[in-house]
């Protein structure tokens, strides 16, 4: 397989039509085997540049690892995860997304596949929210190594006695007109924001 040049992080964000769903499929290991045209859109990546490739070829360095082993350990366990992730185009600019993720399984219970769907993420919520948190985790990594920063990460939920899911959830739903904010299942949440 190889290796795409990462590009070098610049601080502006992709200009993307926004009500897009951005869609990908990717086998056990997170490798991509299918892109929609959003996805490419957004990314910059051409297709055939995406096929084949590992799906952290969009993870930005402002990402803190932890969050992507808390998604790991969920989906390796076969749950959905809910995510709120800050994305690198080819062009070094960056994009933040929703993501949702489902699992596919053959009929033994292995896992053969993930399908991942995401959406903007609104830009309050990420500035108001997600930004501080995300930037105190990559410091504890970068100072104290990623054992710390999940520790962290494991104390900031506990303390407002939510998962990582139903922080995401919340936040969201905070981030929502008030006219669009109604009690529904956690499952109906996510349903209506990816419209499946």
């Amino acid at each position: 397989m190889a290796e795409i040049a990462r590009p070098t992080p610049i601080n502006k964000e992709v200009v993307w039509d926004k009500s897009k769903i951005i869609m990908s499929k990717t086998d056990p290991y997170g490798v991509i085997e299918y892109a929609n045209e959003a996805f490419i859109e957004v990314s910059g990546y051409e297709e055939h540049e995406l096929m084949g490739k590992p799906h952290n070829i969009i993870r930005h360095p402002d990402m803190p690892r932890v969050v992507f082993k808390v998604l790991w350990d969920y989906l390796k366990k076969g749950k959905n995860i809910h995510a709120i992730v800050k994305n690198l185009s080819k062009s070094g600019r960056y994009y933040w997304v929703i993501t949702d993720f489902e699992v596919k399984t053959n009929a033994k219970g292995i896992i053969i596949n993930y399908y991942s769907r995401r959406r903007a993420a609104p830009p309050e919520v990420v500035q108001k929210f997600v930004e501080p948190l995300y930037e105190k985790l990559l410091l504890i990594e970068t100072a104290s190594g990623m054992e710390a920063s999940e520790k962290y990460l494991v104390g900031f939920l506990e303390e407002r006695g939510k998962t990582y899911n139903e922080f995401i959830e919340d936040i969201i739903t905070e981030g929502m007109p008030r006219e669009d904010k109604q009690p529904e299942e956690k499952k109906g949440f996510f349903s209506r924001l990816f419209g499946r």
